[in-house]
């Protein structure tokens, strides 16, 4: 369930060394992610490096979002390889530093290109499997079910038509 942007944003012990527009970019794109089915601590993740003045390292991240290692590096590698987090030069430093790429649109490009689009052509194939096995169904539920896998090949054919656009719009 989403938060109600009125209340307060979590208080545990995360919020204590966080500020105000930290938790409230953090609580967005927590919501955000989660969206698109992505962990919480994507959402924690990105939304800290958002607001964040300079780079962090993944242990500034773990101690100021206090979450663990895994779910820290599991984060960053999904941010990483959807273009949304990117790796930077920090001198004298050996660890790496993050920084948020604030482009999103390529971020919802990829998205759409690498999960929503195969999922509609799962879905599609589904579709086709379901119509094709309405012989197996009694005479009197045939033309109902019959009507309901229609209306959802609508549903796909309006995403499938309507994705490109969303596509074109991001760049």
């Amino acid at each position: 369930m989403l938060s109600d942007p009125k209340q307060a944003v979590p208080s545990a012990s995360k919020g204590s060394s966080l500020g105000t527009i930290e938790r409230e970019a953090i609580e967005m794109f927590i919501n955000f992610f989660r969206l698109l089915g992505l962990p919480k601590s994507v959402g924690e993740i990105y939304g800290l490096l958002f607001v964040s003045p300079r780079p962090l390292t993944m242990e500034e991240l773990m101690r100021r979002l206090d979450i663990s290692l895994g779910a820290a590096s599991q984060g960053l590698k999904a941010l990483r390889s959807a273009g949304a987090v990117k790796a930077v030069y920090s001198p004298g430093e050996r660890r790496d530093h993050f920084v948020a790429n604030l482009e999103l649109s390529r971020f919802a490009s990829a998205f759409i290109k690498e999960q929503i689009l195969p999922k509609l052509e799962q879905a599609s194939v589904r579709a086709e499997r379901m119509e094709a096995a309405l012989s197996d169904l009694p005479e009197a539920e045939r033309t109902e079910t019959r009507g309901r896998i229609n209306e959802l090949r609508r549903w796909l054919d309006r995403g499938r038509t309507m994705l490109p656009v969303a596509l074109k719009l991001l760049g």
